[in-house]
């Protein structure tokens, strides 16, 4: 045995990268997988299309307006179009989602207005959303929590009694592959499998924890380590919208029957910085990030579309005209939000007013005034 002179630890034989699960090739050819299949008609196709393109530029906007300092800060998805609007489409009205703070995709697909999204980044709100209307949790900044309240969540769902029937919903969990090594990750995939909870554990490995690449996270692909608990892991191709929908949907559809958790690791790439406080150029190599290019989620589904003469010059000309609509409302309704009121940050903190949040409102109430006195003094 040979002893590894950086871990410490006994050597390991280099290992070949799982192929993932991939129904659309980088050239945008078609394949069939065995254990997924997907029919999508034409139409299917193109509104696919529409949304990768379009929260690819809420994500851009998003990013020139916090170089423009009208955001303190934004996390962007740009790479991960794919892994989001497939997954996001996968879900039904009944599924409840748990993002972090990177899934303005799936967010799009839930129908919550991204201007909402920038309010939270804005600092003028705590996310603008109903959770239950559209079925999609705030946003958690927290890495990894929101896969305790998710699976807590899918418990609920479980002794509901209602799994199984037409109305049965899943809890669906967003991490990235940073997450996988907090323990709140963990314990939440020891609660999930023991309870074989109605949920789908969804890791967007994008390659890099802000600086930290995966190989100094993980020994093994991720999606092996449901092994270790009880529940099953698949690795599918986060760039390809076409899987990602298929691999998220069968998951959700066996947690809705009963069949318990599911861990997904949609492997794509970070294109962008980790939030716009970052410099990836600081830890990465600019040639990674070219190679990656040729995988672009968006520019396989246009590749696929134009050689089945699925969709013409004017439709993609269309589609990247709403985009811009899109963002030019978007980027109107940043800059008309007005600044909140001081004392409204003491709202929505109980659900039940606590006497010690009503003493410091009243103090800091008192703090304020005293500005006002100086002034008519």
């Amino acid at each position: 045995m040979t002893i590894d002179s950086v871990r410490g630890a006994p050597a390991t034989a280099a290992t070949a990268e799982p192929e993932p699960v991939r129904l659309l090739t980088p050239e945008g050819e078609r394949v069939d997988h065995p254990d997924y299949p997907l029919e999508l008609t034409a139409d299917d196709v193109r509104a696919l299309y529409r949304d990768l393109v379009i929260t690819r530029r809420i994500d851009l906007e998003a990013v020139a307006l916090t170089r423009q300092g009208e955001l303190g800060l934004w996390a962007s998805l740009l790479g991960q179009e794919a892994a989001q609007i497939g997954s996001g489409r996968a879900c039904t009205e009944h599924d409840m989602v748990f993002p972090t703070y990177r899934e303005h995709g799936v967010a799009w697909c839930r129908d919550v207005n991204p201007l909402n999204l920038l309010g939270l980044f804005r600092g003028v709100n705590h996310g603008g959303w109903d959770p239950a209307e559209h079925g999609f949790h705030l946003y958690t900044v927290v890495i990894g929590s929101q896969t305790l309240h998710a699976t807590g969540y899918a418990m609920g769902i479980q002794r509901d009694g209602v799994l199984g029937s037409p109305s049965a919903g899943a809890a669906i969990a967003y991490f990235g592959d940073g997450a996988t090594s907090q323990g709140d990750v963990n314990e939440a995939f020891v609660f999930a499998s023991v309870f074989n909870a109605p949920i789908v554990f969804f890791c967007q490995n994008n390659q890099w924890a802000i600086s930290e690449p995966l190989e100094k996270q993980s020994r093994i692909p991720l999606y092996k380590r449901a092994q270790g608990y009880g529940f099953p892991g698949v690795r599918v191709d986060g760039n390809d919208v076409f899987a990602c929908l298929a691999v998220t949907r069968k998951a959700l559809e066996a947690a809705r029957t009963g069949q318990g958790p599911m861990l997904i690791e949609a492997y794509t790439y970070r294109m962008g910085a980790h939030t716009t406080t970052d410099d990836p150029t600081r830890y990465r190599m600019k040639a990674e990030e070219e190679s990656w290019k040729l995988k672009d989620p968006i520019e396989r589904v246009k590749a696929y579309l134009t050689r089945g003469d699925l969709a013409d010059a004017a439709f993609f000309d269309g589609v990247e005209a709403d985009a811009k609509d899109v963002a030019a409302e978007l980027r109107k309704g940043c800059l008309a939000m007005p600044d909140p009121e001081p004392l409204s940050m003491f709202e929505h903190v109980y659900a039940e007013r606590h006497p010690l949040m009503t003493e410091e409102q009243e103090k800091f109430a008192a703090y304020l005034a005293s500005f006002e006195e100086e002034v008519a003094s």
